[in-house]
């Protein structure tokens, strides 16, 4: 088939997409541009009322799922903050920015680049940041109209986790991130040295008001923002740090849950035959104070604890989330406003025996993605194909008449906002460094189809492959087996081992190809 330009493509798909003009001459229309609400929860991962799940109180985020599109099998790019909250917001892949861990700023690796902020304020919009949207300590001023707002709440409350806190310090001695390098004309940090701060319990659940957290005072800014703006387009990023560790939220999100509602993961093994280097030993939960060193498996009853602590943080920002886009109601602006909402990657709650992210696994690669636009034409719809979270800034670009930069790495998901059961790619694809025993510095590559996940860790410094895994979904919805190597599998290994060599480019909407 010939392939075609990104916009002929949606040109020649209009009775099936919703064209960026359309959007744009409906604002013009009323003299105004579209506004836009990006939400960004870290660690959030789809254990929501709205993706199914019985028990998530998320009432906010279900109403929003209810006004748009929930794209049910959405995937970020590397399951870990800084690289995800990167390649999302530069519209780049990691191999593509360079950024693969927590300390080094794009900036560094690709100065030159346009982030999809900074694509919004060269179009005459007031971009403003508020909370966690780059990871801390590698915020991005050219993104930005106006300096970035961070809360100074505390991360505990109660008198016991302080005396912890204290006590560590007191033995261990406290720490900062240490600034590595600086840009000379700029003077922003290129590269951190994050040093883990004395970390208290893994939960806590003060009784106090939702704005002496930080993500209530997120909201508080957000919308005071809002309320200022409301007058002028805006590209406004209220970024929640809950349910990141620790899992802190006022005592009345836990007392919503019945605790005789959670139960223990179904597996709670490796996959059989999978490599050991997929997994992790979650080193993450292990730095806070009631969680035992090594490798050590949670007991039952610490499982259970920290499930419904992640549920109470979810339900915690989950009203936040409803602040801030209710004030869109209440100011009469909701009608012109285009609002996304996802978390960077997904998380481990027990399953394989993992916590936290870093893997290519389902648990931590999907994540939440929900679009609400005006005159989309199935509201509450809930999409089942595959959507990259490098998607998002090019999507966003269509809804709103923004002409993005050239060379973006992902597509725009406007024809699927507009028709969700729509045939779409073919894949997405995530990826994660890791140390290959033998071999040292790896990464695995991994992408998921509709049916199958398959990946290949891969050592770059001689481009040949030491593991590799498949799972199939629809046989084995739990990841309990690695079939790489079953002979039953051989020919669909081998199909995906060309799918995954040909790239994200050959996964693309049959026709579609980027400018």
């Amino acid at each position: 088939m010939r392939c075609i330009s990104r916009r002929s493509f949606l040109a020649a798909t209009a009775a099936l997409a919703l064209p960026a003009s359309s959007a744009a001459r409906a604002a013009e229309k009323e003299n105004r541009r579209l506004n836009v609400l990006f939400l960004a929860v870290d660690d959030l991962k789809p254990n929501l009322g709205c993706y199914g799940d019985p028990i998530a109180i998320t009432p906010n985020i279900d109403k929003l799922a209810a006004s748009g599109v929930t794209f049910l099998r959405a995937y970020c790019q590397q399951a870990v903050c800084s690289p995800s909250r990167t390649s999302l917001l530069t519209g780049l892949r990691p191999d593509t920015t360079r950024v693969y861990d927590l300390n080094t700023h794009f900036r560094k690796t690709i100065p030159d680049v346009i982030t999809l902020p900074q694509c919004f304020r060269q179009e005459g919009y007031h971009t403003q940041s508020f909370g966690k949207i780059y990871h801390g300590g590698l915020d991005d001023p050219a993104s930005w109209s106006v300096k970035s707002f961070f809360p100074e709440g505390p991360q505990y409350l109660t008198e016991e986790s302080k005396k912890i806190i204290e006590d560590i310090r007191k033995e261990h001695g406290d720490s900062r991130t240490i600034v590595q390098e600086r840009d000379e004309k700029t003077g922003i940090p290129l590269r951190i040295k994050p040093v883990n701060p004395p970390r208290g319990p893994s939960w806590e659940a003060p009784d106090c008001a939702d704005d002496e957290l930080r993500d209530g005072q997120v909201a508080a800014a957000a919308i005071a923002a809002m309320r200022q703006l409301k007058d002028r387009p805006f590209f406004l990023a209220a970024g929640f740090f809950k349910p990141h560790l620790p899992f802190v939220a006022p005592k009345r999100y836990f007392d919503a849950y019945d605790k005789g509602s959670f139960t223990l993961p179904q597996y709670r093994k490796a996959p059989q035959d999978a490599p050991p280097f997929a997994l992790t030993t979650w080193g993450e939960l292990r730095h806070y104070s009631d969680i035992p060193d090594g490798n050590e498996p949670l007991s039952d009853e610490k499982t259970l604890e920290l499930i419904h602590a992640y549920y109470a943080a979810a339900s915690y920002t989950d009203a936040q989330i409803g602040r801030v886009v209710d004030e869109l109601d209440r100011l009469g602006i909701r009608g012109n406003t285009v609002i996304v909402l996802w978390g960077d990657h997904g998380w481990h709650l027990g399953d394989h025996g993992q916590w936290c992210k870093h893997t290519n696994f389902e648990q931590a690669a999907r994540a939440p993605l929900l679009f609400s636009a005006p005159g989309l034409p199935k509201a509450g719809a809930r999409s089942p194909r595959l959507a990259e979270f490098v998607d998002i800034y090019p999507t966003l670009c269509d809804l709103c008449g923004v002409t993005p930069p050239p060379g973006l790495e992902g597509v725009s998901l406007v024809p699927v906002l507009r028709a969700p059961d729509r045939s779409w790619k073919k894949a997405a694809f995530s990826q994660y460094p890791r140390n290959i025993p033998g071999h040292g510095d790896g990464m695995g590559y991994s992408l998921r189809t509709e049916r199958y996940r398959y990946t290949e860790w891969r050592i770059p410094a001689d481009d040949g492959f030491r593991a590799r895994e498949l799972y199939d979904y629809d046989e084995d919805p739990l990841e309990t087996r690695n079939l790489a190597e079953v002979p039953e599998y051989a020919g669909t290994a081998q199909g995906l081992h060309a799918l995954l060599a040909e790239g994200w480019r050959g996964a693309l909407p049959d026709g579609y190809t980027p400018e």
